[in-house]
């Protein structure tokens, strides 16, 4: 049987640069007293159901309420079992997870086997439309759950499900969950650090919209009271918790701020002990005012900006590469974060295995003269090029209106607008295709993989409405490759094909910038998903 910690610790070599992001006390945990209380400053969630988002937002909650099978080591990238007392395999295709004894909702109800298959049939099944859905398509089974329209009409006309649960989901009792993979990936271990793994009780499905609103999960921290939106959201200690990190605090408040710069403030003021995301244009400040309680460290998130490519007017790669070469990311970076992120050369976050420093190339290379080449040999562009962002961090408008002057310098293109989305609603429009022009688009990595990248952002199902059967099938060769490091060439071909078509164009890699309040100690981010470590906290 191959065990999965040690097939892990090629990433652990492939990693070994990277930084665990400790403030305070450091984050093994034995800072600081037990007990009391701390506040984190988060942004309006869309789900609390972990199948049912993709939103960071919502994981910085969700980290605390629930243990999926296994979690990444923020220090080294090595797999660590949560939820799962062991995952196996002995063909990479047939994995059998092993539940952790002992463990409980915080309801009581018991953590068994039966509680993942339900919670991951649920999220693969298609009618349901969870955000998760697609993390289901290697199971065997998935298909029947989400037939496809055979005329090509859309998902309005394709046929009902014919089942409702996956083949390849097999209760073999209260422990042993065995599954059954459309094909050998050698990657899985990894995938099931993703919270959308999460294993969920019955509450769950006798009213999912009230489980929304107050999630019942198996994690260190337990829901106190209901989602309070736009307001809070709180959390206290499960004293019965039996998993591998019990939490050190009493209880977490979430203060939902509608402005990163607000939230900010609020720190300086006492107001809120920490806060992930400073922005950028006050980090010089942060850095001077917090000292050693300013955080700092590389990220797996990254932006990008997205072509709706089910659109006829950018259809063409050649337009979609003038407004890439028109834009001056490093000019950008230097105005709206100080300098604090970098401009991207690759589909890929440095930290991730596989990354090469000039994958991107041209495409990337700011170039006005030949951007307008390019520009001028796709035909032009006529009429209103709308911009879409949310309004979660004014950051987003600063970049879009630097984005937006350099088209009309570089391109000629006139008249430039902005779309401007709820960031609770923003998701929804660009599932929902609503976008009718460029778009941001952020990716804070799941695990450290080419292939949470490349399938989930370029993959069947984007938000750009990209296609490319080559892509796909590289793709397909490299998750049943035999070893993580054999799969990278191949992710490394697929990432040259999306570069050539680039529906989507990376703008630049994230840094974590984080502060807290002398209220509280062992803050520790893990890089390699960049969620604060709630029961790591020290108060006091």
């Amino acid at each position: 049987m191959k065990s999965v910690p040690g097939g892990a610790r090629l990433l652990a070599g492939a990693l070994a640069a990277a930084l665990l992001l400790t403030g305070c006390g450091g984050g093994d945990g034995e800072g600081g007293q037990p007990g009391g209380t701390f506040s984190v400053a988060l942004t309006e969630p869309d789900h609390l159901t972990p199948g049912n988002t993709t939103s960071a937002y919502s994981f910085k909650v969700l980290q605390g309420l629930f243990d999926p099978p296994v979690t990444l080591d923020p220090a080294t990238g090595e797999v660590v079992h949560l939820a799962a007392e062991s995952l196996t395999s002995e063909d990479q295709r047939v994995w059998t997870l092993k539940v952790r004894p002992g463990q409980t909702f915080h309801d009581g109800e018991a953590v068994t086997a039966r509680s993942f298959a339900d919670a991951w049939n649920a999220a693969a099944y298609g009618p349901n439309g969870w955000a998760n859905n697609y993390y289901f398509a290697n199971v065997e089974g998935y298909d029947a759950l989400n037939p496809e329209d055979p005329d090509g009409d859309g998902p309005q006309e394709a046929p009902p499900p014919t089942a409702d649960t996956l083949s390849g989901l097999e209760v073999v009792d209260d422990t042993t969950l065995r599954i059954t993979l459309t094909a050998p990936f050698s990657q899985y271990p990894i995938t099931l650090a993703y919270t959308g793994f999460a294993p969920l009780p019955s509450a769950a499905f006798e009213d999912p919209e009230a489980f929304d609103q107050a999630p019942v999960g198996n994690g260190p921290f337990a829901m106190d009271g209901e989602w309070r939106h736009n307001e809070g959201i709180t959390l206290r200690r499960y004293e019965d918790y039996a998993g591998p990190r019990p939490a050190k605090a009493d209880g977490v408040e979430f203060i939902i701020y509608a402005s990163a710069d607000t939230a900010f403030t609020d720190l300086q003021a006492s107001g809120v002990d920490v806060v992930t995301s400073i922005p950028a244009a006050r980090v010089p400040e942060a850095s001077r005012l917090l000292g050693d309680r300013f955080l700092t460290a590389p990220s797996g998130s990254m932006d990008y900006l997205g072509f709706p490519t089910f659109d006829e007017r950018f259809a063409d790669p050649r337009l979609r590469r003038a407004i890439s070469m028109a834009i001056d990311r490093e000019a950008i970076v230097q105005a709206v974060y100080n300098g604090a992120y970098a401009p991207a050369t690759s589909l890929l976050a440095p930290i991730v295995p596989g990354y090469r420093e000039t994958a991107c190339g041209e495409a990337c290379t700011f170039d006005p003269a030949r951007a307008r080449q390019l520009l001028d040999e796709a035909g032009g562009f006529d009429g209103t090029l709308n911009l879409w962002f949310s309004n979660a961090d004014p950051t987003y408008e600063q970049w879009m209106q630097a984005i937006a002057n350099q088209l009309k310098d570089n391109l000629g293109i006139a008249d430039v607008q902005f779309r401007k989305v709820p960031a609770a609603d923003y998701l929804t429009t660009l599932a929902d295709r609503t976008q009718d022009g460029p778009y941001r688009n952020n990716w804070q990595m799941d695990y450290p993989s080419a292939q949470n990248y490349l399938e989930y952002l370029w993959g069947p199902g984007n938000r750009m409405g990209w296609e490319n059967e080559e892509f796909n099938a590289l793709i397909q060769q490299a998750g049943s490759a035999e070893s993580i490091e054999a799969s990278i060439p191949l992710y490394q071909r697929a990432e040259d094909i999306a570069i050539a078509e680039l529906p989507m164009t990376p703008l630049w890699n994230w840094q974590d910038q984080i502060g807290h309040s002398e209220n509280v100690s062992d803050v520790t981010v893990n890089q390699y998903n960049g969620l604060l470590l709630l029961e790591r906290v020290s108060v006091g």
